[in-house]
């Protein structure tokens, strides 16, 4: 089976051959470094689908400073996106916990494993999420204790706000960041905003980011964006502040700011008593990055997130 390539000339010059998902120069691939964008695992997380565009936007505007590979796979799982579900429909599964795949083995492990075998041969993923419809996320890369040391240096370049370091939570042994990094391909996860939703002032700063690790792999010799120096954090470090009570949150504050030990952050109350049930105060200080998005609560859920000074 022949593959279909498009050559595209642009308006400000030079050609672009558009195969699938691969954006490059005419010519020869081998050798040429290579950046693959995966997006849209969890069909709810559509933060990703504005920096997939953004990216392929602003290489298609400038093709003359494209020197690599940039792969883009913006919708892993259609099928999620289509019907706003986390999980692959009909299935109920979750497409995040079921790599590296089989390519012997039934259909979603089989799907998962061509994605894997796709991803083999990158110099860099990255790995593009956003929170659930609940809680709303700073730009932050998340790593796991197993690949931190060596995943460091990249995620500094992501112009993220934060790194979390150790989210094992987030990058556990069944996803696809984690499986990618066994196979020695070093690939980041990214979170920001929240379900649903597309915040373009957060697709921009990453992509910023995503254009300066460009840079430095010498996949694109246009102007190199500036980055910020991230907070960086471990588990130890985050304070998790859930309701203690069941109503209406009302936040007092917005996510990524400073506060300090006792601030107000917001307040659970009682729309038919008319009372404030619980005020949320800070036990410590330190940069808000998770803050509650979906108002109404129950006791033990999540309301912020802080890390600590």
């Amino acid at each position: 089976m022949t593959e279909t390539i498009i050559s595209m000339e642009l308006p400000a010059g030079g050609h672009l051959a558009i195969r699938r998902n691969r954006i490059r120069q005419e010519g020869e691939e081998r050798n040429l470094s290579r950046i693959s964008l995966v997006s849209g695992i969890h069909g709810d997380e559509l933060e990703g689908q504005y920096i997939c565009y953004e990216t392929a936007r602003r290489v298609k505007e400038h093709p003359e400073y494209l020197k690599g590979i940039v792969d883009i796979y913006p919708a892993l799982n259609p099928l999620g996106i289509d019907m706003a579900s986390r999980t692959v429909p009909r299935l109920d599964m979750d497409m995040n916990r079921m790599f590296p795949g089989d390519a012997s083995g039934d259909m979603m492990e089989r799907i998962t494993a061509t994605v894997v075998d796709s991803l083999i041969g990158s110099d860099i993923c990255i790995d593009l999420h956003a929170s659930d419809i609940f809680v709303r996320e700073i730009p932050q890369v998340r790593l796991s204790e197993d690949f931190a040391e060596a995943l460091l240096p990249y995620a500094k370049m992501t112009n993220a706000d934060m790194i979390w370091m150790n989210a094992t939570a987030t990058v556990h042994e069944s996803t696809l960041a984690h499986s990618m990094n066994l196979l020695g391909v070093p690939t980041l996860v990214l979170e920001m905003g929240q379900g649903h939703d597309i915040h373009r002032s957060f697709g921009n700063q990453i992509v910023d980011g995503i254009f300066h690790i460009m840079s430095e792999m010498g996949i694109w010799t246009g102007p190199e964006p500036k980055v910020q120096e991230p907070a960086i954090s471990s588990d130890g470090e985050v304070e998790f502040i859930r309701s203690k009570s069941d109503g209406v949150f009302l936040p007092l504050i917005e996510h990524n700011h400073y506060v300090k030990k006792g601030d107000l952050i917001g307040e659970v109350v009682d729309p038919f008593e008319g009372t404030v049930k619980q005020q949320i105060r800070t036990a410590k200080g330190g940069l808000l990055f998770t803050l509650r998005a979906y108002p109404v609560v129950y006791e033990g859920d999540l309301l912020a997130r802080i890390l600590t000074e």
